[in-house]
Parts: structure tokens; C-alpha cells; sequence
């Protein structure tokens, strides 16, 4: 929409026109009559449409145009030319959704600032459209672990660019974060980043969603694809969109454009599509669940979303934030962390991973006392883990262990998880635990932990044949 498309069956004026804006620096395109006009609309929308009301051999006047124009694409403002100019005409263009009439001989500065005025609205019109169905979840990134670093290198590169990205990692871990962070750095920024949540949208409904429908009584319903023209269509865990669907999509990603549900006419879209999934598409396409070809399509460029596990180092960073973000959303106190509430945190196991942060830190924030600094104790888990007279509660399976074993068991476990909460930097841990570096060398080499490189960074495990003899 960077055009204007000029409509006149006398040749002569559809030049002097087009000659006269592009002199004003503006685009143009030409068409003489109502095929040629449906053509070029069709084939890309324009930013304003110069109309003439009379086209001779044209098997539809100006009026039938317009209200084509309005149903099709209401957003392109129409200028409406005539040399039998009346108050009658005039009024049936402005009820039909005409921006303006003006009669011939025109005068062309009194056309420009039309034109100018025209496209002004219509640009206020759409970037307000585009406010109110934008969402305002953040695109905001947040770490300084390695696989942070690595993650958000990964996403500067591809803003530069119109590929395809496919995001994988585990729910909760911020896909859709860092699907956010490629739109808003990106040259589309401007433009709409439309969500398509794939498992939330009944399969028998899905394409409706997507394509949008016509119907007699309520003529055109854009979806979500022509809601993303000119921007970003995330498909949100993708692998459980249907079979059928796929295909279609399929068809999409190569044409640039389809039809929606109950009509004929071909809607052409330019999109950027980004998808996620947290599910083994390869496994997907073995079970015939997902298409292959779509796979190959949308898997332009792989993306993988760490855990909270993989970037424990992060988990101090995110809850601080998490609390300015509900402090400045709901009112709730915005409250410090102790140091034992952010070594539990930076220990817990996180299924859930950063959603999983988030809704124990908006948790703690509700149900806890005052505006003091957030305690362990505060934190699930931490009561059932020792009472208030400081006593360890073992677990069922360390209990029944004799004390040599149970003393290495409880040593590994506590050392694999100090390292990596340190993110694999030994000489942090062993500051922590209060060792020399050199006897945690040692201590670890007996308990069969080692560290190996995953992700951008050292991760802590039982060395296999540790594992297998243990």
C-alpha cells in the first residue's frame, strides 16, 4: 500500500494525473476500466484510488467499484472524479464510502490536498486499528547467562531479514517472548504481530480463524492471516494444527494468498510467519500428524528456547523483573529478594520453566506479608523442607540408605545443583560451598560428576558409567 492507482477511461487524463503526482513524488499505477482496475487491486491494495464515476466499455461504473473497494479493502481511501459532476452523484459516492468528490476540470492544487488528507486518515485509521488488536504482551529480553547470549545473538540476526523461523524449547520458556523481540526489532515492527494459538482453536473451526469467511448476511469477515498483512503471523505450538489445515497453510507460504471461507475472490497477504513448537516435529511427521512439507517451509531457520534449567544464572534477573512488571500492572509491592530466597529459587526444579517463575513471584507478591524483602521461607517447598527447628526432612528413598551411601547421594545431588545454578563455573561453586578449588576438583572426580559443554554453557551430570555401575 505505497501507491496510488489512478482510474479513467480518457487516457489523457489518467496521464496528466499520474505525470502531475508523480512530479509530487508519489507512485502510480493506471487502469481504464473496471477489469483492469480489480486486477490491479487484487493484485496488491493500493494507498488511495483516484476514481472516475463514468468508465465507457466497463462492465462496472465507478459507484459499483466503490462499494467493491469498501467491502474488500475498507482501509484504501477513494477520491471520487466525474465531469458530469451533481449534488445527487456526489452524495451516493460519500454514502457508498467515497473520502471526497471532486468535479472536472479540477484544479490540481485543490486535488492534491485532497490526496494528501486522504492518506493521511487512512494511515491514522489503520496504525489505531492495528493499536487495538495488537496485544501488549512484552518483547522484552532478560538474562546474562551464556544461553541467553547465545539465544538473543541468534534473534539479532534473523531481524534483519524476511525468513522463516521455527522456535523450539519447552513450554513456559519464553517462545513467544523472543518470537515478539524478532517483530519489534525488525522492519515490520510497525505493523501487526497476530498470534495463531494452534491448540486453543477447535480443528473445525481453524480455518475460518485463519482465512476468514463471507457470507450474505454478514459479507466479509477478515481472519487472522489477513489481520497480519504486512506484519508478523506467529503459529504458537504449531504441531497441533489439523492435518487439513496444513495443507492449506501449506499453500499459503508458496502463493501469498487464498480464499476465504464461502468466497471465490484470491486475498493476496505479504507476511513474515514465525512458529513454535515444544513437541518433536520429526516424530510428528513419522506419525502422520504433521506434513512434511510444511515442516521443511516453516523450519527456515531453527531457533531453540532454553530451559529455566539451562540458565539458572537468570532466575535473580527475571524475578526482579517479574516484580516491576506486576508492581507497575497491578499495584502489588515491589519487593527485594534475600540471598536464601535466591539461592532456593536459583535450586528449585522449574517444569514449568519462566511462566512457572513468574506465577510464584505474582504468588509470593499476593499472599505475602508487607513490603520487607522476599524470604525463603516464603517460597514453596521451603516449609516442608525444614521445620522451625532447623531439622532436614529426608526424602523417602535417602532414608532407607545406609550413611556412606546416602552421605555421597546427598553430596552428588547438592553439588550437580550448586554447579549448575553457578552456570558450570567451578570457581563460583566452590567460593559457595566453601571449598578449595582443587578439592572440589577432587570431591566431584569421586562422585562421578562431570561437566560437559550444552546450550553455550557447562552443564553438571553423572558421569554414564558412573550411572551404569552405581
Amino acid at each position: 500500500m505505497s501507491d496510488i492507482l489512478i482510474v479513467d477511461d480518457e487516457r489523457d487524463i489518467r496521464e496528466l494525473i499520474s505525470d502531475i503526482l508523480q512530479d509530487e513524488g508519489f507512485a502510480t499505477r493506471l487502469a481504464s476500466n473496471s477489469d483492469e482496475t480489480m486486477a490491479e487491486i487484487n493484485t496488491e491494495a493500493p494507498a488511495l484510488i483516484i476514481l472516475d464515476i463514468w468508465l465507457k466499455d466497463s462492465r462496472m461504473d465507478g459507484i459499483d467499484i466503490l462499494k467493491t473497494v469498501k467491502r474488500d479493502n475498507p482501509d484504501v481511501p477513494v477520491v471520487i472524479i466525474s465531469g458530469h459532476g451533481n449534488i445527487e452523484i456526489a452524495v451516493a459516492a460519500i454514502k457508498q464510502g467515497a473520502y471526497d468528490f471532486i468535479e472536472k476540470p479540477f484544479n490540481i492544487d485543490q486535488l492534491l490536498v485532497v490526496i494528501r488528507r486522504a492518506m493521511e486518515t487512512s494511515r491514522l485509521r489503520r496504525e489505531n486499528q492495528n493499536l487495538k488488536r495488537r496485544d501488549v504482551a512484552t518483547s522484552e529480553m532478560i538474562g546474562t547467562s551464556a544461553p541467553y547470549r547465545a539465544l538473543l545473538s541468534q534473534l539479532d540476526k534473523v531481524t534483519k531479514s524476511n525468513g522463516r523461523v521455527m522456535l523450539t524449547g519447552p513450554a513456559g520458556s519464553g517462545k513467544e517472548v523472543a518470537a515478539r523481540y524478532i517483530h519489534a526489532h525488525s522492519a515490520r515492527a510497525s505493523a501487526p504481530f497476530i498470534t495463531v494459538n494452534c491448540a486453543g482453536v477447535a480443528p473445525d473451526r481453524m480455518e475460518e480463524v485463519l482465512f476468514g469467511r463471507e457470507t450474505p448476511d454478514r459479507g466479509i469477515e477478515p481472519g487472522l492471516l489477513e489481520q497480519a498483512h504486512g506484519g508478523v503471523i506467529y503459529f504458537d505450538e504449531v504441531a497441533d494444527m489439523p492435518l487439513g489445515t496444513q495443507s492449506k497453510i501449506l499453500r499459503v507460504l508458496v502463493d501469498q494468498q487464498f480464499t476465504r471461507v464461502g468466497g471465490t475472490d484470491k486475498v493476496r497477504v505479504d507476511l513474515r510467519v514465525i512458529s513454535s513448537t515444544n513437541r518433536d516435529l520429526d516424530q510428528a511427521i513419522k506419525a502422520d500428524t504433521f506434513r512434511q512439507e510444511l515442516y521443511h517451509r516453516l523450519n527456515v531457520v531453527p531457533i531453540a528456547v532454553p530451559s529455566l534449567e539451562e540458565r539458572r544464572e537468570d532466575i535473580p534477573l527475571l524475578a526482579e523483573h517479574f516484580i516491576a512488571e506486576f508492581k507497575a500492572s497491578q499495584g502489588l509491592p515491589e519487593r527485594a529478594l534475600t540471598d536464601d530466597a535466591v539461592a532456593l529459587m536459583q535450586t528449585m526444579v522449574w517444569p514449568g520453566n519462566v511462566r512457572q517463575l513468574k506465577n510464584l513471584v505474582e504468588r509470593v507478591l499476593i499472599l505475602g506479608d508487607g513490603t520487607g524483602p522476599i524470604e525463603a521461607r516464603e517460597l514453596p517447598g521451603e516449609e516442608e523442607a525444614g521445620g522451625d527447628d532447623g531439622r532436614v526432612v529426608l526424602s523417602g528413598a535417602l532414608a532407607t540408605l545406609p550413611l556412606r551411601e546416602a552421605r555421597e547421594a546427598f553430596e552428588r545431588e547438592y553439588l550437580l545443583t550448586q554447579i549448575n545454578r553457578f552456570g558450570g563455573n567451578i570457581s563460583r561453586t566452590a567460593n559457595f560451598v566453601g571449598m578449595e578449588r582443587s578439592a572440589l576438583h577432587r570431591k566431584l572426580k569421586s562422585l562421578g560428576v562431570v561437566t560437559s559443554a550444552k546450550a553455550g554453557v557447562r552443564i553438571a551430570h553423572v558421569d554414564e558409567e558412573v550411572e551404569a555401575t552405581g
